[in-house]
């Protein structure tokens, strides 16, 4: 998403632990079509202008929050967030939020349209141009350091990439806090 020019930031409301929304319609088709941010209420796959409020993930609020397009109300409390405490709220609802949020920043700030993967079994599902531009190419599951991949593992995450024409990329955080990808792809000797 391009800087905003006139420096407002774009408001969004934190309704209990895990509902952000952006309310004022304008602002939401602006992040939704200049940066596929957010899902409009309702809307499956917006294929033209849209009249309902965006829903954000957490890794895209944090993201706009750290990069100044977005401030955050807290609807329990009235008061602004700060990103501190947006990371905080974030970790009550995923266990290994920092770790994810390290590989989301690193693909949006590499120019990737990055969506939740779920339906795909990952963690994101990742585009270069965005959803109805193009398919996600790679889908990205995100592990800890710890974590051991089995044969059966290795055949599920191919399998299901395959299936649905995409590559399978694991993706964790080395010892100095940088991301590493590994990629597997399929070949017939």
């Amino acid at each position: 998403m391009s800087a905003n020019p006139t420096h407002e930031l774009i408001e969004a409301t934190l309704i209990g632990n895990n509902n952000i929304l952006i309310w004022d319609i304008d602002s939401a088709q602006r992040l939704y079509w200049e940066g596929f941010f957010g899902k409009p209420l309702g809307i499956k796959k917006p294929k033209a202008e849209f009249n309902k409020p965006l829903q954000l993930s957490f890794f895209e609020a944090v993201y706009l929050v750290e990069k100044n397009q977005l401030k955050i109300l807290d609807a329990n409390t009235g008061d602004y967030l700060s990103k501190e405490k947006l990371i905080d709220i974030a970790k009550e609802s995923y266990s290994d939020f920092l770790n994810e949020y390290i590989i989301y920043k690193y693909l949006r700030d590499k120019g990737y349209v990055v969506r939740p993967g779920l339906k795909f079994g990952a963690r994101f599902a990742v585009y270069e141009h965005g959803p109805g531009i193009d398919h996600a190419p790679f889908l990205v599951h995100v592990v800890s350091k710890r974590f051991q991949l089995s044969a059966i593992d290795l055949l599920r995450a191919g399998r299901l990439a395959t299936s649905v024409k995409k590559k399978f990329i694991i993706a964790m955080i080395n010892e100095k806090g940088e991301p590493e990808f590994f990629g597997f792809s399929w070949f017939k000797p």
